[in-house]
């Protein structure tokens, strides 16, 4: 579809509680593009947030951008037309109503809008036991003192990167058919990397923690764990170099997460099947996997970090299963994508703000609990190696292909796991690791890790990965 765009600024506006105040306005302005489109909707938003790094030389502290705002979408027959504004007072919001309907009356406008348009109505506003907001810059540097004199207790390690962030988001949807989604999500996450130094030489391991909710999403970080932590960092400086070539692989909660994320996660994103951008599409309904691998999208889990209660289309938030036993079922949708299939939107649509074009986007990829302990799995292996603490990963949409590179790893040994090895990658096709897949993790080594995910390389926004441990076969080698 082609869109046009149109930007308005503010005139103005008085204080509000939350964007609710400003529903009379936003109603008025959605009367008026009725009169020349047959479905027009509204998003308004409103940010906030702070954020800290830290370490032994600085100290940066940071207040994210403050967005409020609306955007407007209508039906103008065979294309959507947006018009935003920075502004929620009835001058910017009428402003902008009127530039879209000046739009949509040059433009036919016979017919309804492909797919079904949401009637959701709901509120749900998170309330944090500890918001973040109530810690404060000085209260973060507290924490990140902490944290740092935790991690420096250990031999040889001399200095630790602390990252502390939260911001809380307000979006209210309306439309012309009913819908009407009120929501306010809290998310906070912190990040700990521990430096160990040996006569010039600098390694570092790192942890992030992060879910919706206040002080309580980053409780992770206690004295204990900071400290085992800083061990792993002193302990990467006499790690072996990792193998290499075809073998068992191991994949951690978090590695297993970023492989569901790369394979299925963007693959499945069907906004690429319509562009033909993704090697999944003709593979739909096939059996790609074992009978014990279950893949899913769930932006439904409680606190997740990418969980949603409404979609930016005003559709629920969602569990979508994408792998169902082995078998490809499903793809993630918003109101277009699933009409040549005759499948429903699946609570997907998301904007990074509103400023921001709408698309189809992840919330929780992970891999689904199994039935195997963590000792069963690397028994099971004999021989191999575990790949831990995902670092970053690349993706081929067209030929299937996918890179992963982790921090360190363990080796396996006669079903043992031993020595540390040093940071590797993990690549090849998609398809071949997952067919090679021996073995599932249960659900108490069950994670969902925080991380921000872009379509291309912008409009980025929260997304969680993460599951259980998974044994397959991949190419591994130094990174």
């Amino acid at each position: 579809m082609r869109y046009d765009f149109i930007s308005r600024t503010p005139l103005g506006e008085p204080f509000m509680a939350d964007l609710r105040d400003a529903e009379a306005d936003l109603r008025a302005s959605l009367t008026r593009l009725e009169r020349s489109t047959a479905f027009a909707e509204v998003l308004a938003e409103r940010t906030s947030g702070e954020g800290l790094r830290f370490d032994r030389r600085t100290t940066s502290a940071s207040s994210h951008p403050r967005l409020r705002g609306a955007v407007f979408r209508a039906w103008a027959g065979t294309r959507w037309v947006e018009a935003t504004t920075s502004g929620v007072d009835p001058a910017s919001l009428g402003a902008a109503a009127s530039a879209l309907e000046d739009d949509l009356k040059r433009t036919r406008t016979a017919g309804n809008p492909p797919g079904t348009s949401a009637t959701t109505r709901g509120e749900r506003t998170d309330r944090p036991a500890h918001p973040m907001s109530e810690l404060g810059i000085e209260g973060m540097l507290g924490v990140a003192k902490e944290i740092l004199g935790w991690a420096t207790q250990v031999d040889s390690v001399r200095d630790c990167n602390v990252r502390i962030e939260w911001d809380e988001d307000e979006r209210f949807y309306l439309n012309t058919v009913g819908a009407r989604c009120y929501q306010r999500l809290s998310r906070a996450t912190a990040v700990a990397a521990p430096l160990a130094f040996d006569n010039g030489r600098v390694e570092f391991d790192f942890h992030t923690d992060g879910r919706l909710g206040g002080r309580e999403a980053i409780a992770w970080f206690t004295e204990e764990h900071v400290r085992t932590l800083a061990e792993s960092a002193r302990a990467a400086l006499t790690a072996k170099a990792p193998p290499s070539g075809t073998i068992t692989v191991l994949l951690d909660p978090s590695v297993a997460g970023t492989f569901a994320h790369e394979s299925f996660g963007h693959g499945t994103e069907a906004d690429q099947f319509a562009r033909d951008r993704s090697y999944l599409k003709p593979l739909l309904g096939q059996t790609l996997g074992p009978e014990f691998l279950t893949l899913v999208d769930n932006g439904a889990i409680p606190d997740g970090w990418g969980s949603i209660y409404f979609d930016d289309e005003g559709h629920p938030g969602q569990r979508t299963v994408l792998v169902d036993h082995g078998t490809f079922v499903g793809a993630l949708h918003d109101r277009e994508t699933g009409v040549p299939t005759g499948s429903p939107a699946t609570g997907n649509t998301r904007r990074a703000d509103f400023e921001s074009r709408a698309f189809v986007r992840m919330t929780n990829t992970y891999v689904e609990p199994g039935d195997w302990t963590l000792e069963e799995l690397v028994e099971e292996a004999k021989d191999g190696v575990l790949l831990e603490n995902a670092t970053s990963s690349i993706e081929d949409p067209l030929g299937g292909q996918m890179q992963l590179k982790v921090k360190h790893g363990r080796l396996i040994e006669h079903g043992r796991l031993t020595d540390v090895v040093g940071s590797m990658a993990l690549s090849g096709k998609v398809l071949d690791v997952l067919k090679s897949t021996r073995g599932v993790g249960r659900a108490d080594s069950f994670t969902i890790d925080p991380g921000y995910c872009g379509k291309g390389h912008s409009d980025m926004l929260p997304a969680g990965t993460g599951g259980v441990y998974l044994l397959s076969t991949a190419v591994v080698g130094v990174a």
